[in-house]
């Protein structure tokens, strides 16, 4: 959770909506199949559906309010990988800060899985 302060008062943001955020941002981006997890049972990648999206990320917080991310994606079969990857980090660059006001200092993206369909 981060907090922010200012002569107004305090405000508390959980990392729920960052990763919610992150992972939103991230699915809108053209050849993103959609957000990974690992199965605990046999170490596989999933695909994760919309609504369980935010498994796929991991929100870090700095000493100075800013935060890194990480995602894990999924992306279709023959997608550029390393302008995805940019075009990822930007959006989720600009939608955090757009939403919450909060600095992203990090992104760091793995592509898990290729959808082959």
């Amino acid at each position: 959770m981060l907090m922010k302060s200012s002569e107004k008062g305090a405000i508390e943001i959980a990392n729920d909506v960052f990763s919610n955020i992150v992972g939103d941002a991230a699915s809108s981006c053209f050849g993103v199949k959609g957000m990974a997890s690992q199965s605990k049972e046999n170490g596989v990648w999933q695909l994760l559906r919309r609504e369980s999206m935010s498994k796929g990320v991991s929100v870090h917080y700095g000493d100075n309010g800013s935060v890194a991310v990480e995602l894990h994606i999924v992306v279709d079969h023959g997608v550029n990988l390393s302008a995805l990857s940019e075009s990822i980090m930007s959006e989720v660059t600009y939608k955090v800060a757009a939403a919450t006001g909060v600095n992203v200092r990090q992104v760091d993206v793995y592509i898990d899985s290729m959808d082959m369909d």
